[in-house]
């Protein structure tokens, strides 16, 4: 036995992955994965971006580049591009910008650097959220706290719950934690009207906002619509940090691929949190991968290659929406109990379907469709050739 591992327990499986395996190991015909956030073509198939197979035509031909490091903070025109995407052409805004790995990391290197730097310790999650942003926040050593965010009772936003807990439970400086759009695991978003009254609570309270934004013009097919919240916010002139994805909107799930963007006051501040930032990069990567960070450069940063992109946005954006018309009219067809105008309320890739666990369990053992236990499914997932047996499937398990 090891002198030194031997007290080390085996760390559960994680519960999504585990899903995925179980998918692909399975043999029924008629199996469905509605587990992982990916997106999948009408034929149930990855999807790569039109635009990402120009683009990387292009950058396999070009002479002049080479697999050198990049800098520290990454490729220049990936985080500039990025910067213009999320807070619009004209932000004026002074930014600290660092690439990093996918959102994951965005949010890992924000953590880290607000447990070192931020006044407050304490970070508010909404309840429920994507399921990594607790480990991320406890592994940096933030006080994780909870803010009320989806209604069960009608499959919406509880924002009343929201809005009081900002405001009676947090203290000036703390961190509270927001979907820029495209809510994971709910997909229900704030209005527009909600949002300000957010941000005057985040205002009035002090409190510093740290968006993450993994679905830019993956969510509705409108690249300005889906940063309405940020823009809004950094209008106001509040301090804020964003973590930038293009996984989902992309396509580039395993090329990692983000950025973290820090909103300060002065060019003394820029200068100062940017070199923080990249003395915790130099200490945990070194330095940023730079193939996904040079496709997406080339596409933000070309007019026709941008086109292009928010064409092929509309197609995966438009397909999910019509999926989402699918499945709610196939479940008003079957009479199916309940009410089920929140699978077309709500937005992007998953929706909180509202089954139980134990309805969710028995969609997985009995009718091979994978999803998680809190109700959750990947819209993108469905198909026109899956979606009248997933339909079926939750009508029986609702039923009872």
């Amino acid at each position: 036995m090891s002198v030194f591992f031997n007290k080390v327990e085996e760390a559960p499986a994680d519960a999504l992955f585990a899903l995925v395996a179980r998918h692909k190991a399975d043999t029924f015909e008629k199996k469905v994965d509605l587990s992982v956030g990916a997106y999948r073509d009408n034929d149930g198939k990855p999807w790569i971006l039109p635009v990402v197979k120009r683009v990387d035509g292009m950058i396999n031909a070009d002479p002049t580049l080479n697999h050198e490091y990049l800098p520290i903070a990454g490729l220049a025109d990936f985080t500039s591009g990025g910067a213009s995407l999320i807070f619009g052409k004209n932000h004026g805004l002074t930014l600290s910008s660092v690439q990093t790995i996918s959102g994951t990391g965005a949010n890992h290197l924000a953590a880290v650097f607000l447990k070192k730097f931020h006044p407050s310790k304490n970070i508010y999650l909404p309840d429920p959220t994507w399921a990594n942003h607790k480990g991320i926040f406890n592994h940096a050593g933030l006080n994780v706290k909870n803010y009320p965010y989806y209604d069960k009772k009608t499959s919406g936003l509880d924002y009343d719950g929201l809005i009081k807990t900002l405001s009676t439970e947090t203290s000036p400086g703390d961190i509270v934690l927001l979907h820029a759009c495209a809510h994971n695991p709910t997909g229900v978003d704030p209005t527009p009207e909600q949002w300000r009254g957010i941000a005057k609570v985040v205002q009035e309270k002090q409190l510093f906002p740290l968006f993450d934004s993994a679905y830019q013009g993956f969510a509705s097919g409108d690249l300005d619509a889906d940063a309405y919240a940020v823009r809004y916010f950094a209008g106001l002139g509040i301090e804020m940090a964003v973590c930038q994805s293009f996984s989902k909107n992309f396509g580039l799930y395993g090329q990692r691929a983000g950025n973290l963007h820090v909103v300060v006051k002065s060019e003394n501040e820029r200068k100062a949190v940017q070199s923080q930032l990249a003395a915790i990069e130099r200490a945990e990567i070194s330095n940023p991968p730079a193939y996904g960070a040079r496709i997406v450069a080339r596409t933000l940063n070309n007019p026709d290659l941008f086109d292009e992109w928010v064409r092929d946005l509309r197609t995966m954006a438009n397909r999910i929406i019509e999926m989402r018309k699918a499945l709610r009219s196939k479940l008003e067809e079957l009479n199916t109990p309940g009410t089920w105008n929140h699978i077309t309320d709500q937005i992007g890739m998953f929706s909180f379907t509202g089954l139980s666990p134990q309805q969710s369990e028995r969609m997985v053992e009995e009718f091979h469709v994978y999803m998680t236990k809190n109700g959750r499914i990947s819209m993108a997932g469905l198909n026109n050739k899956n979606v009248e047996y997933v339909a079926q499937c939750i009508n029986t398990v609702v039923k009872g």
